[in-house]
C-alpha cells in the first residue's frame, strides 16, 4: 500500500467536500492549506515521505487559490532537494461555474509536479457527453488532465453533483493504483 495525501486549499468549503471523497478513494491522509497557506508544522515532512501527493484547490478568477500558490512556492526548498522527485502526482479543482477556467488550475498543479520531477496522473475516465448525460454522471465536465468540480456560487457544500463526487473517488483510487504500480516496482 502506498502513502498518499491529499493537499488542499478551501476556501468555502466545498474543495474540501471533494478532497474527502478524493482522499475516500485513495485512503489517502488530508492535509488542509489553511486560511494563510500554511500547511500544519509538520507538513512538509509528511510529504516528502509520502509515495504520492494530490494537489487541490478552489479555482478563482482563472487560477488556484493565493493560499494554494503560497503553499507551491513554500515548496522550492523541496524542489532544490529533489525530496518529491519520482512521486506521483494528481490534482483537482473546483470552481461555481461550468467551465471557469478550472483547465489553468490543474495546468499549474501538473506544472508544480513537473518542476519537482513528478510522475502525474490523468483522469484516465471517457467523459459523459451524450444529451441523455447528466450531472450525476461520472466525468460530466469532461476532464482528462485531472478532475474538474462544479459547484454553483449559492450552493451549500452538501449540493455538490453526485457525479462530481463518484467522479473524486474514482480519480483518488487511480491516483492510488498508479502510485502503488510504481512504487511495487
Amino acid at each position: 500500500m502506498s502513502k498518499v495525501i491529499v493537499v488542499y486549499h478551501s476556501g468555502y468549503g466545498h474543495t474540501r467536500r471533494v478532497a474527502q471523497h478524493v482522499a475516500q478513494g485513495a485512503q489517502a491522509d488530508l492535509m488542509e492549506i489553511d486560511a494563510e497557506g500554511n500547511l500544519p508544522p509538520d507538513g512538509l515532512d509528511r510529504l516528502n515521505a509520502a509515495d504520492a501527493i494530490i494537489f487541490g484547490a478552489p479555482t478563482y478568477m482563472g487560477s488556484p487559490s493565493w493560499q494554494f500558490k503560497k503553499f507551491a512556492d513554500a515548496t522550492s526548498k523541496a524542489w532544490f532537494t529533489r525530496s518529491w522527485q519520482d512521486k506521483v502526482f494528481g490534482g483537482f479543482t473546483n470552481s461555481a461555474s461550468l467551465n471557469g477556467d478550472k483547465q489553468v488550475s490543474l495546468i499549474a498543479m501538473q506544472t508544480l509536479a513537473s518542476q519537482h520531477g513528478g510522475v502525474w496522473v490523468s483522469l484516465g475516465l471517457l467523459p459523459s457527453n451524450s444529451k441523455a448525460a447528466t450531472r450525476n454522471d461520472p466525468n460530466n465536465l469532461g476532464g482528462s488532465v485531472g478532475l474538474l468540480v462544479q459547484s454553483p456560487s449559492d450552493a451549500s457544500v452538501d449540493e455538490i453533483p453526485q457525479g462530481d463526487l463518484d467522479t473524486a473517488s474514482r480519480y483518488g483510487q487511480r491516483v492510488a493504483g498508479v502510485a502503488a504500480k510504481l512504487h511495487a516496482a
